[in-house]
């Protein structure tokens, strides 16, 4: 037959069966040639059609020890135990995270093999993460990795794999602290592992929600005083939850973890859908509505247009930078329109009966006015009784 690229298996067969009849002709000669003409032809419709996996991590390691003519004690460094070694190579254990890194940078044993993952790199560094240093005594006090159920020594043993585990629904970087796309609104004691571990926390409990298609226009100051006027009803930071995931706004509510002094966030999902977290720290109306907006505020002005994936925000902080005072200004704006609060002149120090008269009139929370009262005169004391104390947690957390 005259060699050519071969297209369809009966092409295929007949070029298998003429290097069966070839397959004792000699180097040079003009069957030899053919045959190796042939063979190359055959390698690649064979790449194309007959496409052979990667072979599986054990397989690669047995390979890797051939190769090098190593015994299973040879694996000691790499694997740790006789026992772990054995449980590894009969497959009655996998290979841990630990584990993979060492084979692949001591036995050259690919790392998409190990892992069994395409295109797998190393590009987020490990060696940058101290992974004991996420707060995983609190994180298994709250439950938050139910598939382990070992000790907190144990924990901090299997840091690295243990959380890589748990954040896999996500991007791995999501776990850097140290991450460069956020923007955190905080005081310079905050505990970066602390404020990555409650970032997974949250995100991972919004995809849990099914919820429409996000339209990122809509997010506008009629639809932010919409929402506001919610706050007009007994449970209406309940009512809020279901009007934001009606459209496509994920609502999280997690308590801060120690030493992060978070109120609340604004997070891009992998999906590109906005996530609005908060914490509750300050368990009143005044601080949740002022927090919701101001969370919306990042989602409207910032986070399709910024580069930034999420907003981390102490709300006490008294420095901020320019799209933190923007941030503010429009959460302000949605939930008190400026020309009312001015025509009304609730900028001097009300009474509570006047505060209450002009919630109504605007059909709000008398809390929204009174929080706003307190923060322009820096006068916590005033109108405590107006400001919604523990009115708002038990709609979230029980």
């Amino acid at each position: 037959m005259f060699p050519k690229v071969i297209k369809t298996e009966t092409e295929y067969d007949a070029a298998l069966a003429r290097i069966n009849e070839l397959m004792d002709a000699l180097p040079g000669t003009s069957e030899g040639d053919e045959l190796e003409l042939l063979v190359a032809l055959v390698e690649m419709y064979e790449r194309q059609h007959y496409p052979i996996g990667p072979p599986s991590p054990i397989e690669a390691v047995r390979f890797r020890m051939e190769q090098l003519n190593l015994k299973q004690k040879d694996l000691l460094p790499y694997i740790g135990s006789r026992g772990k070694v054995s449980e590894i190579l009969s497959g009655r254990r996998t290979l841990s995270l630990p584990m993979i890194r060492k084979l692949h940078a001591g036995l050259g044993i690919p790392a998409h093999v190990l892992l069994q993952e395409p295109d797998v790199s190393y590009s987020v560094s490990p060696e940058r993460i101290e992974w004991p240093k996420f707060p995983l005594a609190e994180m298994l006090r709250r439950q938050w990795l139910p598939d382990f159920h070992g000790t907190l020594a144990k924990a901090k043993q299997q840091a690295e794999e243990l959380l890589r585990n748990w954040a896999s629904p996500l991007d791995h970087a999501i776990l850097q602290p140290a991450l460069l796309r956020q923007h955190v609104r905080a005081g310079s004691e905050s505990d970066a592992y602390a404020l990555a571990a409650w970032r997974v926390r949250v995100s991972l409990l919004a995809l849990q929600q099914s919820l429409p298609p996000y339209n990122p226009s809509m997010i506008t100051q009629d639809f932010a005083r919409d929402l506001v006027r919610l706050s007009y009803l007994d449970n209406g930071p309940q009512l809020a939850r279901e009007f934001l995931h009606k459209n496509g706004i994920h609502l999280v509510v997690e308590s801060h973890l120690p030493h992060t002094h978070l109120d609340g966030a604004a997070i891009k999902l992998p999906d590109g859908s906005p996530l609005v977290a908060m914490t509750l720290r300050h368990n009143r109306l005044d601080n949740f509505w002022f927090t919701l907006c101001h969370e919306l505020a990042h989602v409207a002005l910032h986070l399709d247009k910024e580069d930034y994936e999420a907003f981390f925000d102490d709300l006490d902080q008294a420095e901020i930078t320019a799209c933190e005072k923007d941030a503010d200004h429009w959460a302000a704006e949605a939930l008190i329109p400026s020309g009312s609060w001015q025509a009304a002149e609730m900028g001097r120090t009300p009474s509570a009966q006047k505060i209450i008269d002009f919630s109504s009139s605007l059909r709000i929370s008398p809390a929204i006015p009174a929080g706003r009262v307190r923060r322009e005169q820096r006068n916590y004391k005033l109108f405590s009784k107006l400001v919604g104390y523990n009115k708002v947690q038990k709609f979230f957390l029980g």
